[in-house]
């Protein structure tokens, strides 16, 4: 019996590798949410630039959960899409509304942080089940989200130096 799905990887290894999609698909969706609710409730001194900020944020995470879905079914397995599983098992947690720049840029920086991790795990196991598709979207999105991380860093940096001015 021949143990390769349709596009010729290991059957047993693309079931491991689609459950850990599944996992950053949590992870995804969860962070989707919260910077949902940090773009509409972004109040005070630097709310345009985050308000922007926090939408170009959400609809990019918007696109990677597609992507990842997808990737899941070529793969051969189903993504899972209902709140109650992604809460269950999702390392990020939802967020109470947070209306303050800088604590959400905080909640930010820690949800890139779980992601990125997850996905570095994933690219060792992608490159074990000789999954090339999973590997570049993996590495095209940690090369993209470390960027944002310094980005968000900065940003921080340059706050706290303004407050420690006044």
């Amino acid at each position: 019996m021949d143990n390769r799905n349709n596009i010729g990887l290991d059957k047993n290894k693309t079931k491991y590798l689609a459950e850990k999609l599944n996992e950053l698909l949590a992870n995804y969706s969860i962070f989707y949410q919260n910077a949902r609710g940090y773009h509409w409730n972004i109040k005070g001194e630097k709310f345009f630039e985050l308000h922007l900020k926090f939408e170009e944020l959400y609809n990019g995470l918007l696109l990677k959960m597609d992507e990842v879905a997808e990737r899941i079914l070529t793969l051969g397995h189903v993504p899972r899409h209902n709140y109650t599983d992604y809460s269950a098992t999702s390392k990020i947690r939802e967020s109470v509304q947070v209306s303050d720049g800088i604590k959400a840029v905080q909640d930010i920086l820690a949800s890139f942080q779980t992601i990125i991790v997850l996905q570095r795990a994933l690219l060792k196991l992608a490159s074990d089940a000789d999954d090339e598709g999973t590997n570049a979207l993996m590495g095209d999105y940690i090369g993209e989200q470390e960027k944002l991380v310094w980005m968000y860093s900065s940003f921080l940096n340059i706050q706290a130096r303004e407050i420690i001015k006044n």
